[in-house]
């Protein structure tokens, strides 16, 4: 114990640190004088259909500096897949220009068919100026006729920068080919064929400035209604208000059902009871004869606490990502601001997993509850570091951006094991210490009562696709809008209906459970712990099964690369939701049981 106030100093010390470098830079207001330059910085390419294929710009035989210098960025961005570098484009502030030349280039036959192959696959750039991002695509190609058959391919070497500014500050950029002629790539055609001497291009490039009367202060309006990429999000009240029209149904259907039906059971229990809890007339059926066995604990304890305490920090987690967002931390200008924040909000939550799952595991009379704590710690991130290994290996072997450095590496494990696991040791030890009693109404047999044979409808299987299918529906709109962002290109800024979204699941997935576990006990089974976490977590199956629907049937994804990304971290997602919805089931079961027995008149 005397080395505890050294290991919290050093985990203080990397908390600090990891703040530091997670921390985005803020869009404060950079400003400029007439003819200062303002650096363009080339950042990725890829395909147009596979958000998470990424590669460095300079992968393409483009123009590219004699030294390559990289811009120090946040651990967001390098997650985000951001590699930005400077470019060879010379613009200055307020001054236009007018095809001035970048470079000229003679590329192999070799090189011609890279960046004809790119052009097919519908590759796009994208650059950043001033923090703001930029895009465009690579090349152009034209499919025409069925005989004869027209291919053509063009790689657009002259592009128009558009800036505007207000003030002393960059408003918006944008990047365009309009009236211009892209350079043919097709092999042989036009006069244009790659010969012996490769094909020579020449690059250039235009900057026109124009003034804005935006404020820097809300030029992410002006980004978010810039559409380089389809916009397909809208606010879309019509599922929102089917999703609260189903929830209060659903609430007035449990409360009125349950309360009717618990108001007889009770005046039937209740009015001839004159004993104590022992002794029932034999002759009673239902939940009451299971009072000895309902608060019998259940097989392994620790995995359950672990289950319930993980579940915990993610709707810690979830909730302050939504309020952050809600208080205008991210916007469309701070790159990887949303992964800083989760990664550091998940360090920072590890403490509640541990006080959750282990406060529990004390009061169930868990005895190993060191193992509890290690099986906490490792319930989520032993899943999340098998994943990330399997995707960061595709990844690197393809050599996309998307492959995290060894120093990133380096800092996030550093992060678990100097920050995120002695929090779920410091949590773990106080929930333990001030753990209270079960506080159950009713003793406890040492004989459990034999089950009775259940019908077909009170089975395991059933409940899971009662739990998991109603949560699901009704946030199943709403999902699509998440998958979009997650896996497109759009930028989601409907915080305050997600917010919305998020309390309807979980009062759905507490109504249903507590219904569940009620029909459960009405049978005289007395296993409702486990069935209570898997009922409802069960939601997290049918948001996989989604996902799959929305790769083939709702996005154009494609290649082993994004394949591999979007089904690991999908499953992941749905590990999640399986968590925080059977953490919500359980509680708000052991509430409900609680209060059933606890209002019977026994001693």
């Amino acid at each position: 114990w005397w080395q505890l106030p050294v290991a919290s100093h050093v985990t203080c010390q990397w908390l600090c640190v990891l703040i530091l470098c997670l921390l985005p830079r803020f869009g404060w207001a950079v400003g400029y004088k007439q003819g200062d330059p303002v650096i363009l910085y080339v950042n990725k390419v890829g395909p147009y259909h596979n958000p998470q294929e990424t590669y460095h710009y300079y992968t393409l035989p483009v123009c590219r500096p004699k030294e390559v210098r990289h811009k120090a960025l946040s651990l967001g961005e390098v997650l985000d897949g951001d590699r930005m570098a400077e470019s060879l484009y010379n613009i200055r502030f307020k001054e236009n220009t007018e095809r001035q030349m970048l470079c000229k280039l003679t590329l192999s036959e070799k090189e011609v068919d890279q960046l004809r192959e790119a052009i097919e696959e519908l590759y796009y750039f994208e650059f950043v100026l001033d923090d703001i991002p930029i895009w465009g695509f690579v090349g152009y190609m034209e499919e025409s006729g069925f005989l004869p058959h027209s291919h053509k391919v063009g790689l657009w070497t002259h592009l128009d920068f558009n800036i505007e500014y207000n003030g002393d500050s960059v408003i918006f950029a944008n990047v365009s080919v309009k009236d211009v002629k892209p350079e043919p790539l097709e092999e042989g055609g036009g006069g244009h064929g790659v010969g012996s001497g490769g094909l020579t291009v020449t690059h250039t490039y235009s900057v026109r400035w124009f003034e804005s009367t935006l404020p820097h202060s809300r030029r992410a309006e002006r980004l978010r209604d810039y559409s380089f990429f389809p916009k397909t999000l809208e606010i879309h009240w019509l599922s929102i208000i089917n999703s609260l029209v189903l929830v209060v149904l659903l609430l007035g259907f449990v409360i009125i059902i349950l309360m009717r039906v618990l108001k007889n059971d009770f005046a039937r229990y209740n009015v001839e009871e004159d004993g104590g809890c022992d002794d029932l007339d034999q002759g009673d059926n239902g939940w009451k004869i299971i009072h000895t066995d309902v608060f019998r604990f259940p097989p392994y304890k620790s995995l359950l606490c672990a289950v319930l305490g993980v579940g915990a920090q993610f709707l810690t987690l979830v909730t302050g990502i939504i309020v952050m967002a809600l208080l205008g931390m991210f916007n469309v200008h701070r790159h990887g601001a949303i992964n800083s924040a989760a990664i550091v909000l998940y360090a920072l939550t590890s403490c509640v997993s541990g006080y959750c799952s282990c406060s529990f595991y004390t009061q169930i009379q868990g005895q190993r509850w060191v193992w509890n704590i290690i099986l906490t710690s490792a319930l989520f991130s032993a899943p999340l570091f098998f994943t990330w290994s399997v995707v960061n290996s595709v990844h690197w072997w393809s050599g996309s951006t998307q492959a995290l450095p060894a120093t990133t590496v380096l800092l996030l494990l550093g992060a678990w094991v100097l920050v995120g696991f002695p929090l779920t040791v410091i949590g773990g030890i106080v929930g333990k210490n001030r753990a209270g009693n079960f506080q159950a109404p009713c003793r406890t047999r040492n004989i459990p009562r034999q089950i009775p044979q259940q019908p077909w409808y009170k089975h395991t299987a059933v409940h899971m696709a009662i739990g998991g299918f109603l949560p699901f529906s009704a946030i199943s709109v709403e999902l699509y809008y998440i998958f979009a962002t997650a896996w497109g290109r759009e930028h989601y800024t409907l915080y305050g209906i997600l917010l919305c979204v998020f309390a309807i699941l979980l009062s759905v997935g507490a109504c249903i459970s507590v219904a569940l576990t009620y029909f459960l006990l009405s049978g005289e089974d007395y296993r409702w712990w486990w069935r209570s976490v898997l009922s409802t977590g069960s939601t997290g199956i049918f948001i996989f099964v989604y996902s799959l629907f929305y790769y083939h049937n709702r996005s154009n994804m494609s290649g082993l690369v994004q394949s591999v990304e979007f089904f690991g971290y999908s499953l992941l997602t749905a590990f999640v939701f399986s968590l925080m919805l059977g953490t919500v089931s359980f509680w708000a079961s052991l509430a409900f049981i609680r209060y059933i027995y606890r209002s019977l008149k026994m001693d």
